[in-house]
Order: C-alpha cells, then structure tokens, then sequence
C-alpha cells in the first residue's frame, strides 16, 4: 500500500527533475512519517490529501504573517488526520515535530552508523528502541 503522492495540483509536494525536494532534515522527516502511517493502516490516502488541501486553502485566506512552506502545511494536515483519527491529541504531532527539529546538527544519520544511544537519548533512525525512552514512540 504506497501513498498516490500528487504530480499536480494544491497537494502536490515539492519537485526538482521530478525528484522530491526536501530544504530541510524535519521535511523529509515529516514526509516520511506521513507516507509510513499510512502504509501502517493509520488513515486512508484520500483523507490526508483532503486535509492537506484544506491547510493550504486556509493559508492562502489568511494574512500573510507567515511564509510559505509546504511542509508546515503538510505536517499540519498530517495532526489533523491523526488527532480526527483519535491517534493523537491535537498539537502533538506539532510538538514532537518541534522536538526532532531542534536536535543538533550531524543528528542524521542512517542506522547501523557504529556508535551506541545511551537510553533516554532521541533518536528517530531504524534502531529498535523500547517504547517509552524517547525513541519516536508517542506517549
């Protein structure tokens, strides 16, 4: 079950060559999270896609206080599924989105990189990690 990811159009993510472009680390991080609770069961596709057309139309009424990003928009859409879901509490999503956002530069890095985590250390890579130490685990 692959996420049908939009060429065109208001939820269409953004591309280079047709290649998905991501600015920043936490966009492809939220993408990925998005596409891996949906091939999980969590929501349907059609679902997310409606959400994220609405955030996009409410930013695009509203004031322009903020820039443009379509990532904020999507990780907005992606709380919205999750939080109508009952999977989240509202603003969770966001926070959490925050949290990986702020770790420090260098944090990236694919699994299996040769150094250990001490426990409580965050860390969203393919490790297996027990539930309730800050691994991406909600809580």
């Amino acid at each position: 079950m692959t996420a049908p990811l939009d060429i065109e159009g208001p939820a269409a993510p953004p591309r280079s060559n047709g290649e998905l472009v991501f600015a920043e680390p936490w966009e492809s991080r939220a993408f990925g999270m998005a596409v891996a609770l949906h091939e999980a069961g969590a929501f349907a596709w059609p679902r997310f896609q409606a959400a994220l057309i609405a955030r996009i139309a409410a930013w695009q009424a509203a004031p322009a206080d903020e820039p443009w990003d379509y990532y904020r928009q999507w990780l907005g859409a992606l709380e919205d599924v999750l939080a109508r879901g009952g999977a989240v509490l509202p603003g969770e999503v966001a926070e959490r989105a925050r949290a990986l956002a702020g770790r420090p530069a260098g944090h990236d890095h694919p699994a299996g990189h040769g150094h250990d985590h001490p426990a409580g250390h965050d860390h969203a890579g393919g490790h297996d990690h027990p539930a309730g130490h800050g691994h991406g685990h909600p809580h």
